[in-house]
């Protein structure tokens, strides 16, 4: 005899794990990340055959595992009920904060910074895992703090528990990752309802820090940016003809956009197949997109984001608690932060930040993070979906 399924009363946790079932799924989010994943490696093989003597599939067969083992960690994380890390917040943030400080003592050192460990086969970036782990913890801080009030005191906690990372991962140094944490603070914030007036207040701060960190303190003779850095930040605004400044990654990108045109050159690229593009595996595999297949290619990868986001912020409303609808909030605002980060950093709009293009740049660290986003929006929208089911069952003890 098939065991009697335990009752579900309102406000409580429905464990995912038990009832976990394929149909549950959203099947439109999930084939616009499957579809990245694809055209990622598609792009991989065509740009990068010639980057590493002797191994043509070398960056192909590397993402492709990264693929798998992200696609096999978003299972698991969909089968967890979200709900679940709200009571783990404080050990949550906690690992957080001890992962990105071991970078910076056994980080290992790459270009001037330190942002990865070193593992055999592997080279992991903590700040990439510090975006999802920051959303999980700050949404359920946010929850416990709005219980006693949305004073002044509570906004500059949370926003002290969100700049914290930032302002460690600042340190590797690592500008880009940076303020993609701290948007994900402002947009969780922004969801719990905090008054425009504190907003202001936030947005005159960072006017504020950017004038003397831009500015000021560079004139003192104490500056705060990395001198590359500032060149990058910079460098987009007033392009120079040197072919050897910092802005020469900018007018190579531009360039391979403009050439491709249309319908894209094909294996005629001349910007990535000669190497004159630089990182065209990771942050400029957008410019790689826009040269071989051209408009329509661009065109399609960009459509496959805004299912993704569009999924993603359908489940603001579509949640069945506040704590949901804070992490899809954040999980969003990550996505599209990135998107228009890196996208414009390849159109010249933008400055070179070094943020990947989510789940189509080249990196370990960067897919396995995402799909495992990916996983937890789909616990999110799994939880909605029974819960959606168990309210319109009849209840058993009114028969």
């Amino acid at each position: 005899m098939e065991a009697a399924r335990p009752l579900t009363l309102p406000g409580r946790r429905i464990a995912v794990g038990t009832r976990f079932n394929l149909a549950y799924f959203d099947g439109v989010m999930m084939a616009a990340a499957l579809g990245l994943i694809a055209f990622s490696i598609f792009t991989l093989a065509a740009a990068t055959a010639d980057d590493i003597p002797g191994s043509p599939l070398y960056f192909v067969l590397r993402q492709g595992i990264y693929a798998l083992i992200g696609l096999v960690l978003m299972f698991a994380v969909a089968r967890v009920d979200y709900s679940r890390f709200r009571e783990l917040r404080v050990g949550i943030y906690s690992i957080m904060i001890a992962s990105i400080c071991l970078v910076l003592v056994f980080g290992a050192a790459a270009r001037g910074s330190r942002r990865w460990i070193e593992l055999p086969y592997f080279r992991f970036q903590p700040s990439e895992l510090a975006k999802l782990l920051l959303i999980v913890a700050l949404a359920a801080f946010v929850i416990e703090h709005r219980r006693r009030g949305g004073d002044w005191r509570s906004t500059v906690r949370i926003l002290a528990i969100g700049l914290a990372p930032a302002a460690l991962v600042f340190l590797q140094p690592d500008l880009g990752t940076a303020l993609v944490i701290g948007v994900i603070t402002l947009a969780i914030l922004f969801l719990s309802g905090v008054p425009w007036k504190h907003f202001a207040a936030i947005g005159g701060a960072v006017a504020a820090i950017a004038a003397i960190a831009l500015v000021l303190a560079p004139a003192a003779g104490v500056p705060i940016l990395k001198d590359y850095q500032q060149e990058r930040l910079t460098s987009f605004l007033n392009p120079s003809d040197d072919p050897t400044d910092s802005s020469y990654q900018l007018r190579q990108s531009q360039i391979a956009i403009g050439a491709g045109e249309k319908s894209g050159r094909g294996d005629q690229a001349s910007q990535t197949e000669l190497n004159f593009l630089p990182e065209h595996h990771t942050d400029f595999i957008f410019a790689v997109i826009g040269e071989r297949y051209g408009f329509l290619g661009a065109a399609f990868v960009l459509s496959l984001y805004a299912l993704l986001v569009w999924r993603a912020l359908r489940l603001l409303t579509f949640s069945k608690n506040l704590y949901g609808t804070l992490i899809a909030g954040g999980i969003a605002a990550m996505l599209m932060f990135q998107v228009f980060l890196n996208v414009g950093m390849n159109l010249g709009i933008m400055p070179v930040t070094g943020i990947t293009l989510p789940l189509m740049s080249y990196g370990g660290s960067s897919v396995l993070v995402t799909l495992m986003a990916i996983g937890l929006l789909q616990s999110i929208h799994i939880q909605a979906q029974l819960a959606s089911r168990d309210s319109r069952a009849p209840n058993p003890l009114l028969r």
